[in-house]
């Protein structure tokens, strides 16, 4: 018995640091982000940090030689209403299902985008959630394409002050593409189509036109730059802040809080994407694959600015007199769906789909998300797809946990015969220990049995952790009553009577209606069975039930949901097997149900 106290000790104190690590800094930090949210529904959907950013936003051109430089104002501490920022230069309207926004003219730039799907809490009147917004706000993020020129070359070349000239269509949209046009009056012409899909995806392909005469040396670039950070982007499960892929190295993952102290991050490719990620929104742009490029992951010098941008410069591209060139570039800008970022990499683009961070164990995790998002669609409910892709898993473990649950009940026979053998030897543990060992072995009864159901239900709750966690398809997911969000903590509180009482308790205080009953259904499950003769291993089983009602209720509701269900349909499928095995069903007997229990004495 002593080494199965010691499995169970270990199995509670892994749990409790994994649950620890979500009371003392995910709910911190989600709590964060709930604030910040409420910050952007009063704000009417203006996102932002604290005001008085110290940089207008404005982005530091790639370099050819020498040091990035910030291209467009110098930095100034005054910040404008978003607002007062769109209408400081002429634009040019996005409208889909999917996104409203615009373009600005002057460097046409994406500065302005909107989710339409998606509001910044679960009322649909709130505001829509802002991914993009312009310069000299209190939390610039855009996105641009543009030309450097060769070192020592005076051409005149589009930047971020110059304003396009729109030479097609009026409005984009999936139907719709447009074209701006602009002329440095140099002989060099710029010509740049811009396409929307359906979703999330524009492609921008610029032709430049070189009628001046002599040959001209271009270096084009992308970039994604972002003043500010998100609230709450250090949640150690999830990766927030730059994100690559390239075939040369693979994946650049770097967190916000690592960039500036690990320094700009070069990558020299020809194919692959890069850009900035959070929870549920991403901006990526997508080099022409097959034009050799330099990737840069770069923080402000200047800690103050917090200034983070990716960007990509091309090698060298030569325009001989009377020639031109054709380069397009895609830039991913939403919601990461996991159907259309599967779309986008199916497409080409390299292993786009993951960016979505599916986390280690991928392998778990992407297919119960798949599970799950399939019956969702045939029920309408994630939370009942929970539930039946839970009846599932057990369907597919039946014969494990069966064969556990059978192991457990011919111990429960042994209990005599075991505490007979502690009584004669009470004063030579060792050969008690030897005893009851030999007991097993003549029986054929393997101890760790009973902990086998926990094992496999412990992979399967972190997939479905990580699940409701990252996945925007669980975000604002309903299940029915108080639950209108799975990927939240369930809202109500014991404590304030569920509401009754006009009192918010603190986050530890919040033990909603769903974990009380989790905690009940794992309280059934263990009285199932009569408490270890192990003092520790009693006092393990005791007080579990409480500790993990406390611990999960800041857990999402969609995960503490699972457990309750998980639990109620173990004690059924326990419960069965003790009745053929003749065991009597401990429960009963300790509530003074005996009757119930009926078989109450097991077979000879």
């Amino acid at each position: 018995m002593g080494d199965n106290r010691n499995f169970l000790i270990a199995i509670f104190l892994s749990v409790l640091v994994f649950v620890g690590w979500q009371y003392f800094f995910i709910n911190p930090q989600m709590e964060a982000e709930q604030a910040r949210q409420q910050e952007q529904a009063a704000a009417q959907g203006v996102t932002g940090t604290e005001p008085g950013a110290t940089a207008t936003g404005d982005a530091r051109l790639p370099s050819v030689e020498g040091p990035a430089r910030t291209i467009g104002n110098a930095p100034a501490r005054s910040t404008l209403a978003r607002d007062e920022a769109l209408a400081a230069a002429p634009r040019l309207p996005i409208r889909s299902s999917e996104l409203e926004g615009s373009i600005s003219l002057k460097g046409a730039r994406f500065d302005d985008l909107k989710l339409r799907q998606y509001h910044v809490s679960v009322d649909p009147e709130s505001p829509e959630v802002t991914l993009f917004s312009p310069a000299r706000t209190d939390a610039p993020y855009f996105s641009e394409f543009g030309f450097i020129g060769a070192p020592g070359s005076n051409i005149a070349l589009p930047g971020s002050q110059t304003v396009w000239q729109i030479e097609e269509g009026e409005t984009l949209t999936p139907e719709t593409p447009v074209t701006l046009r602009w002329d440095n009056g140099q002989g060099l012409v710029f010509h740049r189509t811009i396409a929307l899909d359906e979703h999330f995806l524009f492609t921008v392909t610029d032709r430049i036109e070189n009628n001046s005469g002599a040959p001209v040396t271009l270096y084009p670039y992308g970039l994604v730059s972002r003043t500010g950070r998100p609230a709450g982007s250090s949640f150690f499960i999830l990766h927030e802040g730059f994100l690559g892929e390239f075939p040369s190295v693979g994946e650049k993952a770097i967190k916000y809080e690592d960039a500036a102290e690990d320094g700009p991050v070069k990558v020299t490719d020809n194919d692959g994407w890069l850009g900035i990620t959070d929870k549920y929104w991403a901006a990526a742009i997508v080099p022409q694959t097959g034009k050799s490029f330099v990737a840069n992951f770069s923080e402000h010098p200047d800690q103050a600015i917090e200034n983070y941008q990716a960007d990509f410069r091309y090698d060298a591209q030569d325009i001989p007199a009377g020639g031109s060139i054709e380069i397009a570039n895609r830039l991913f800008a939403g919601a990461k769906v996991s159907k259309v970022i599967d779309s986008y990499h199916e497409a080409g683009i390299y292993k786009f789909n993951l960016l979505i961070d599916w986390g280690w164990f991928w392998f778990l995790t992407q297919p119960m998300f798949s599970a799950l998002h399939f019956v969702a669609l045939h029920v309408g409910n994630f939370g009942i797809a929970i539930l039946i892709v839970t009846v599932g898993i057990k369907l597919v473990f039946y014969p494990l946990a069966n064969k556990s649950y059978v192991a457990m009940s011919k111990m429960k026979k042994l209990q005599p015969e075991m505490e007979k053998l502690r009584e004669r030897y009470a004063d030579d543990k060792m050969k008690q220990q030897q005893e009851i060992m030999e007991l097993y072995k003549k029986e054929q009864v393997n101890p760790l049995a009973g902990c086998l159901p926990v094992l496999i239900q412990i992979p399967v709750f972190f997939a479905l952790y990580k699940v409701l966690f990252v996945t925007i398809e669980m975000r604002h997911a309903p299940f029915f009553g108080w639950i209108n969000d799975l990927s939240a903590p369930d809202p109500t509180s014991i404590f304030n009577l569920f509401g009754l009482i006009p009192w918010d308790p603190p986050s530890i205080l919040m033990i909603g209606i769903w974990p009380l009953i989790m905690g009940f259904t794992m309280f059934v499950q263990q009285r199932m069975n009569p408490l270890p003769a192990d003092p520790i291993q009693a006092q393990i089983f005791t007080w579990m039930p409480v500790i993990f009602t406390f611990m999960l209720a800041g857990f999402p509701a969609g995960l503490v949901i699972y457990w309750a269900w998980n639990n109620t349909l173990s004690v059924i499928q326990q419960g069965v097997i003790m009745k053929r095995q003749g065991v009597p069903i401990e429960i009963f007997n300790n509530l003074g149900l005996s009757k119930i229990a009926g078989g109450g004495k097991p077979k000879s």
